[in-house]
């Protein structure tokens, strides 16, 4: 299976067009949050990505929720929008879950959720899946500029206990388009250029 992953688009148009030629070579496209910008401009990126024609699961990035971007893919049929839920897609489960977590510094607009609420949303999350999350595991992909860590612990703690295929996740822009291994699970810190994962499930 060959997933198409991008994430924190932030109102960027011209990454958006371009990931709607990239998805013509992708069995899966998944977009790992931040549409908009603190919370404004979500149509700005999905009018465009409504385009693409490959199956295609979306979480809300801190910079739009989850309801605002249900409600924005109403009209896209291959848009499955997943937090605190899964779907299959050519016999594979992917599970989701969306915002800033731990809770960010950014104030009311930002869409976040502490460890705990975390903790519950990737409890059902199956063995195997492709997790999306929009925060990387704590310790990977998430280094910020001054070199500190800002991941999830709770996002940690599900790859360790239910070894997910790959996260596919976003955030942290100075760990854009890096990976790493946590066990045998690849974790891809996508960035809006669009990065290429090959699974073999």
């Amino acid at each position: 299976m060959r997933l198409l992953c991008f994430s924190d688009l932030h109102r960027n148009i011209s990454a958006a067009e371009k990931l709607v030629t990239m998805a013509k070579d992708a069995d899966v496209v998944i977009g790992a949050g931040d549409f908009a910008t603190r919370r404004k401009g979500l149509s700005d990126t999905l009018d465009i990505l409504k385009q693409i024609r490959q199956p295609t699961v979306l979480v809300p990035g801190n910079g739009e929720s989850y309801e605002e971007l249900k409600m924005a893919c109403q009209s896209w049929e291959q848009a499955r929008v997943l937090h605190g839920n899964g779907c299959k897609i050519l016999g594979v489960p992917f599970w989701g879950v969306g915002g800033g977590i731990p809770v960010t510094p950014f104030g009311d607009w930002s869409y976040d959720f502490d460890e705990e609420k975390a903790e519950k949303l990737l409890a059902d999350c199956p063995p195997g899946a492709v997790l999306v999350t929009h925060s990387p595991p704590i310790d990977t992909v998430d280094h910020d500029q001054s070199g500190q860590i800002r991941g999830s612990k709770a996002i940690r703690t599900a790859v360790e206990n239910q070894a997910p295929l790959a996260v596919i996740c976003g955030h942290i822009h100075s760990d854009w388009g890096k990976s790493t291994l946590l066990g045998h699970t690849v974790i891809q810190n996508a960035g809006p250029g669009g990065v290429w994962i090959e699974l073999t499930p």
